[in-house]
Parts: C-alpha cells; sequence; structure tokens
C-alpha cells in the first residue's frame, strides 16, 4: 500500500499552522470543484484527494494520529502489513483512498485498522472492529462585547459545509462551547465527534467584566458631585438616568443591579458598576474661589 503525503498533496509545509492548512485546503478546493469542472475526472480524483488530506490534517487530533503513522511508516511495513487485506482492495467504504479508509475511515466488518491499535500492537496486525466515537473538530470564534451581551449567530465552514452557530447571551471569553455530532465522523457505527467552539470576547475600551459583573467609569462634574443630581449614563442595554447623592466621594462606586452580563443559559444579570471620576472646572469665577476659601476657613 502506497504512504500519502498529505502535506504535499496540499502543498503545505509538516510545520504549517492549522489555518495555514485550512488556506491551502480552500483554495484548491474552489480550483477542482466538480461544479467548476464538470465532467472532469481528473478534477474530481483531484478534489477527492485534497478533500482527504483536509479530512486527516485539517483537524488538529487526528493530524497528530497521522504525523505518530508516518514516523513509523518503514516499520509497519516491515512488520508485514503492507498486503493487508490484498493492499485494502476491496475495503473502501469511505469514498476515499484505502489508505485512508484503512487507517482513519474504520471500514465495514473488521476491514478498518485503526492507527492507535498499531501504535500500540506494531507487529500485531490486531484489528479493531468495535464501534468509536470520530475525532472533534476544534474552532475559535471572536465576538464583542456587545455580542455576548445580545447573543449572536455565527455561520462556520466545515469541511466545505455550512453550519449556523447560536449563541445564547451572556458567554465570556474563553468558555468553550460543544455542538454535538458536528465533528469527524465515528468509526464501525460509532458516534460522530463533537465541535468544540472556544469564545475568544474582544476587549471594550469602556468596560472591564468582572464575572457577570461589568464595571465603567462615569465622569460627574463637581456640583453635581457636591450638590446631587443626575447624569445620563450609556450602557450596553441603552441610556439610563443615574441619581446622584449630595456630597458623591471621588472614587465611589454606583451599582446598578441589572444591567451587567446576564447569566449564561439563565435568568437574570449581574450588575453595572459605576466608578466615579469628578472633574474640577478648568476655571473658577473668583466668587466661586471666595466661596471655596470661605468653605476651607470652617473646617
Amino acid at each position: 500500500m502506497e504512504y500519502k503525503d498529505y502535506y504535499k498533496i496540499l502543498g503545505v509545509e509538516r510545520s504549517a499552522s492549522q489555518d495555514e492548512i485550512k488556506k491551502a485546503y480552500r483554495k484548491l478546493a474552489v480550483k477542482y470543484h466538480p461544479d467548476k469542472n464538470p465532467d472532469d475526472k481528473v478534477a474530481e480524483e483531484k478534489f477527492k484527494e485534497i478533500s482527504e488530506a483536509y479530512q486527516v490534517i485539517g483537524n488538529a487530533d487526528s493530524r497528530k494520529k497521522y504525523d505518530e503513522l508516518g514516523a513509523n511508516w518503514k516499520q509497519y511495513e516491515n512488520a508485514g502489513f503492507g498486503g493487508f487485506g490484498g493492499g485494502g482492495q476491496g475495503f473502501n467504504t469511505s469514498g476515499f483512498s484505502d489508505f485512508f479508509d484503512m487507517f482513519f475511515g474504520g471500514a465495514q466488518g473488521g476491514a478498518g485498522f485503526d492507527i492507535r491499535d498499531f501504535m500500540g500492537n506494531m507487529g500485531g496486525g490486531r484489528r479493531s472492529t468495535r464501534p468509536a466515537k470520530g475525532s472533534d473538530h476544534n474552532a475559535t470564534i471572536s465576538l464583542t462585547l456587545l455580542e455576548a451581551y445580545q447573543g449572536s449567530q455565527r455561520l462556520l465552514d466545515l469541511n466545505g459545509n455550512t453550519i449556523k452557530i447560536s449563541i445564547k447571551p451572556g458567554v465570556r471569553d474563553g468558555q468553550v462551547l460543544r455542538i454535538k455530532g458536528k465533528g469527524n465522523p465515528g468509526r464501525n457505527g460509532g458516534d460522530n465527534g463533537d465541535l468544540m467552539i472556544k469564545v475568544a470576547i474582544m476587549n471594550d475600551p469602556a468596560y472591564q467584566r468582572d464575572g457577570d459583573d461589568l464595571i465603567k467609569n462615569v465622569n460627574i462634574d463637581v456640583y453635581t458631585a457636591i450638590l446631587g443630581g443626575k447624569i445620563t449614563v450609556n450602557t450596553l442595554k441603552g441610556e439610563v438616568n443615574v441619581p446622584i447623592k449630595q456630597q458623591t466621594q471621588n472614587n465611589s462606586t454606583l451599582r446598578l443591579k441589572g444591567l451587567g452580563m446576564p447569566h449564561y443559559g439563565k435568568e437574570g444579570a449581574g450588575a453595572l458598576l459605576l466608578k466615579v471620576q469628578i472633574l474640577l472646572p478648568e476655571h473658577f469665577s473668583q466668587k466661586e474661589l471666595e466661596l471655596i476659601r470661605e468653605a476651607q476657613a470652617q473646617q
């Protein structure tokens, strides 16, 4: 059986990142897609070949297993597996090559050879017929804080298929969402793997997040801080009027319940914490200065 160099097929180095592999696959898939090459058998076979390559090294888990196989390929041949099943003929069930089907596809009727069996039983030739769950796909999506607050949707390209991902309000930075059954196919009738999506929330210049609480600085003029009044504050929910008590101190905190981040998957929300920053006027009138001196003298 011929060893398939999936890196060469996609035209990337073995050290390529997952993003580089994905970009190379997309470029080739567009070039050789059957819709663009009707009745072209050569293009059709090329499309199958690059799809097979991406199915393996486009996923971090299966890529690791493939790399382990490559490092031990000669040992595998010397162990006497090169002619297994007549070179794999007659056992292809995945639509890909016999090489893929034997090592990654899990052919029917016990013909599929699991690389994990090979690596653990070099030379023993034991074949795995037990159902096994497919490996997971991993992806990362970026959201603004507002999108995390409101909830959002994303369209992901998964091996040429577009799937819609709905994200509930209140998701946190670094949180991993599991979409069941959207990973790689299982072997021997096993369940499909899952799609694991890591959420990355971009920094927002106006807010800091502490759990489900949000922290925001607000500027208050000295007159409102001394005499009290109201200020208008922009929140992720919209504008709100906030009462200011007399003699509010600089760096004090105003707590607005329910105006923080929603509790993910639950009712309610955290609080919005307003950190007061008192602003002095650039110029005081003479009368204002006299009143301040009088107040100072009475201290």
